[in-house]
């Protein structure tokens, strides 16, 4: 295994315990304890994956967050000290993958990043293996979904998404007028369970919305179970 996982926290008794369990399940690691130093390296070592404190000195995390976003696409987990739903969702809207609240389980903190990083593989392996010239779209009204190239249109003009929106909207319109639970569309696109933390879902619909406004198919909330594509 050679994906090496940044560390980014002011405290380095979090660093050393997230640090032991990683390097047991045989993942390199590096850290920072700023986030002047995080942002640097992570653009200049090009982790496989980061973890990010939210309180940072030098530089908070949802700025290193804002900063990566405009040049790189290296998952990041955010860590949180309070479970507070507006820290998740600011996180969310910046970039971050996924977020723990602090004290979290380590073993918690590797499953997912085992998740994220497999997940990544999978999607990598299958461009790889397949001509993005035979990529055919699925269309629905005025959307068209080119799977191997991970490309999205509305009308015809591209739509950037980012990796889970784009996963997001491809399991929805690959079963129109379906109706997914939030757990499930967790379990499905984030790839493991979050423990109900389901407003994870709900940021990635609500941007899904924004970008893709003007598209024919809808996504419509099923009140109380979760959410489909539909077209009417």
């Amino acid at each position: 295994m050679s994906e090496t996982i940044l560390i980014v926290d002011d405290e380095q008794n979090i660093i050393d315990l997230a640090k032991m369990y990683l390097e047991q399940d045989g993942y390199n690691t590096s850290s920072a304890t700023d986030g002047v130093t995080a942002l640097d390296m992570i653009l200049n070592t090009a982790p496989s994956l980061v973890v990010l404190d939210l309180m940072l000195p030098e530089m908070d995390g949802w700025e290193v967050c804002r900063r990566v976003r405009a040049q790189s696409d290296v998952p990041i987990i955010m860590l949180t000290a309070r479970n507070d739903d507006i820290d998740k969702i600011v996180g969310l809207e910046l970039g971050a993958d996924d977020y723990l609240t602090k004290p979290f389980n380590p073993r918690e903190l590797v499953a997912r990043i085992k998740a994220i990083l497999r997940r990544a593989e999978s999607r990598s392996a299958a461009a790889a293996n397949e001509s993005s010239a035979a990529d055919q779209p699925l269309t629905i009204g005025n959307l068209a979904i080119y799977p191997q190239q991970r490309t999205v249109t509305v009308d015809g003009k591209p739509i950037d998404l980012r990796m889970k929106e784009f996963d997001l909207l491809l399991k929805l319109a690959e079963n129109r007028n379906i109706v997914f639970k939030r757990e499930k569309l967790l379990e499905i696109v984030w790839g493991y369970d979050f423990a109900g933390e389901t407003r994870t879902v709900d940021v990635h619909v609500a941007h899904l919305r924004h970008k893709l406004k003007g598209m024919t198919p809808q996504i419509e909330t099923v009140w109380g179970v979760g959410y489909k594509l539909t077209l009417d």
